[in-house]
């Protein structure tokens, strides 16, 4: 179950019971903000993309939207999401709980720079139904990012 692998890669911090598991779902950014009751843009989404046989996983703010050009700049690819199902294979995460704790390996992990805004924000933790709040540094370092990443666009007043 992937909240288990979230925990066990949590323990490692001494942080996994600070996982918070609603009754509710929390697997939309919308969903996630009524169930912890802030507005939707500290909400820490994570988007997987696809990069030759694995993906990258990007972190940022419920209100932000990835640019595409920003995104090519970065990464030399296009920005191309990954399908439900490859979502689950690649992370072991499925959609409604992708985070970037406890993922495999080879699943490189980012941070955007949307998130700095706030003092702490809220990823989901494995399941659709579940968060944990963290500072942005805290986020950085739990999720063993490579770097904080500047490939978004609609937070700060950018269309």
């Amino acid at each position: 179950m992937s909240i288990e692998n979230v925990k066990i890669h949590l323990a490692k911090f001494n942080r996994e019971n600070d996982i918070m598991e609603f009754p509710v779902s929390s697997a939309t950014v919308q969903l996630a903000a009524e169930a912890l009751n802030v507005i939707p843009a500290r909400i820490a989404k994570t988007i997987a993309f696809k990069k030759d046989d694995t993906c990258i996983l990007v972190c940022m703010a419920g209100d932000a939207k990835v640019d595409n050009k920003k995104f090519k700049s970065e990464f030399g690819i296009k920005a191309k999401m990954l399908t439900p199902e490859e979502t689950l294979t690649l992370t072991g995460h499925a959609v409604g709980g992708v985070c970037c704790f406890g993922v495999p390996k080879n699943v490189v992990s980012y941070t955007d720079i949307s998130l700095q805004r706030f003092e702490t924000v809220f990823p989901a933790c494995g399941s659709s139904n579940s968060a944990i709040e963290l500072s942005c540094d805290d986020l950085f370092k739990l999720t063993d990012a490579l770097k904080w990443l500047d490939i978004c666009k609609c937070w700060n007043g950018e269309d």
